[in-house]
């Protein structure tokens, strides 16, 4: 018994409140959550905290903790894997590692915040535990093809004004009036707004 605590005291990682970032997988009573909302606050006085929220990866429930920045809390251990995003169906994503060509396949259910910025034949991240993908890795900025786009009429030139256009992954994105159909465009996906037009 002490030979099995001590094995879990060796293999235990623990991460500091002010590293944890979205998208980190804690441990809260031997389940794995994902981190989904992060925010620091550092009072005048007193010790900086990382207030977050987490998801349980088992049953969906979400768990809101504030934790000093200096604080350790166990992370739980999660293997990374560059995969390559294949196709979709009515049930799953479908993945394949770019090294072993081991195929994941990830429940849509689970993921439905991911599928507008899923792209066939693109790299993801995938994180994993114990066997189950329990993430998909979403950079932080996309290129989109705009597939609808309605034209707007000369002389529309209010400062800022802008229309909704759908992508060709079925994203909508409210973007600056000259984008036209066809154009690709690149978005921040933590936050789903227009960044730039790409030539």
């Amino acid at each position: 018994m002490i030979e099995k605590r001590l094995l879990y005291e060796k293999e235990k990682k623990l991460i500091r409140g002010g590293d944890i970032v979205k998208g980190s997988c804690l441990l809260q009573k031997g389940q794995p959550f994902l981190v989904v909302e992060r925010e620091f606050h550092n009072p005048g006085k007193g010790t900086a905290i990382a207030r977050i929220k987490m998801k349980s990866i088992k049953d969906g429930s979400v768990l809101a903790m504030t934790i000093p920045t200096q604080q350790e809390v166990e992370d739980a251990v999660v293997d990374a894997r560059n995969c390559q995003y294949q196709y979709s169906d009515a049930d799953f994503y479908h993945f394949m590692d770019n090294e072993s060509y081991e195929q994941y396949e990830v429940p849509a259910a689970d993921m439905q915040d991911k599928k507008f910025y899923l792209q066939e034949n693109e790299a993801y991240e995938l994180t994993i535990w114990e066997g189950k993908v329990i993430d998909i890795k979403i950079p932080y900025k996309v290129m989109f093809t705009v597939a609808e786009s309605e034209n707007y009429v000369k002389g529309d030139t209010v400062s800022g004004a802008t229309k909704p256009v759908t992508t060709e992954t079925g994203l909508t994105v409210r973007v600056p009036l000259f984008i036209k159909q066809g154009e690709k465009i690149l978005v921040n996906t933590e936050t789903n707004e227009y960044v730039e037009r790409v030539n």
